[in-house]
């Protein structure tokens, strides 16, 4: 029988549902070569004038839900919410790091992209509503609830820094940054291009 975390990983992977943790499904191995192919590689900005508050999140969704609620209720199993939208049960796959949890306190809400790494790579420059977009994006693979101690290990690093250490899911982790990237027209620099590259030659 298959084991219950290599099977999640592998819903995560082919984007099924139900799945323990399943932000949109990224473009193919194939694809996010070619998307990679098309970033710009430069040197990495500074953090200069960075602040969260400038990517502000989190956003209303829909009644009382806004996008971290909307993300949890999306990446867990059997969750339930109160009137404030507030998780009251369920049960999360994080797949950073292969555990599951069922204490909503322990989980994140991940920027697979960081902010702060988006600010150094080109979101200094954005409008504060472009910033606004990249921080709540439900529409890419962009966020993802993951355990809150995998989160703030990874911190604000890339590739070339930090790779999560459930290795069975660096393609997709790869194909998920470069995603994100390619979508927001975002650069990386030399370092961080070779590892992704190194991630994608393994899928």
């Amino acid at each position: 029988m298959l084991d219950h975390r290599v099977a999640a990983t592998i819903a995560w992977v082919v984007g099924a549902q139900p799945a323990l943790a399943y932000p949109p499904t990224p473009p193919s191995a194939s694809t996010a070569q070619t998307q990679l192919n098309s970033l710009t590689v430069k040197a990495e900005g500074t953090t200069t004038g960075y602040s969260r508050d400038k990517f502000p999140h989190w956003r209303t969704v829909s009644g009382t839900c806004d996008t971290r609620d909307e993300v949890l209720k999306r990446d867990g199993t059997g969750v339930t919410v109160d009137s404030g939208c507030e998780p009251t049960g369920g049960k999360w796959y994080s797949v950073y790091d292969a555990v599951y949890i069922t204490d909503d306190s322990a989980i994140d809400i991940d920027h697979i992209v960081p902010l702060a790494e988006a600010w150094r790579s080109g979101a200094s420059t954005w409008t504060t509503a472009k910033r606004q977009n990249f921080a709540n994006d439900l529409t890419i693979a962009q966020l993802i609830a993951v355990s809150a101690s995998s989160n703030r290990s990874k911190g604000d690093r890339d590739p070339a820094a930090w790779k999560p250490t459930n290795t069975s899911v660096h393609c997709i982790y790869a194909r998920e940054w470069i995603w994100v990237k390619h979508t927001y027209g975002l650069s990386l620099q030399s370092t961080e291009k070779t590892a992704l590259q190194q991630m994608l030659n393994a899928c």
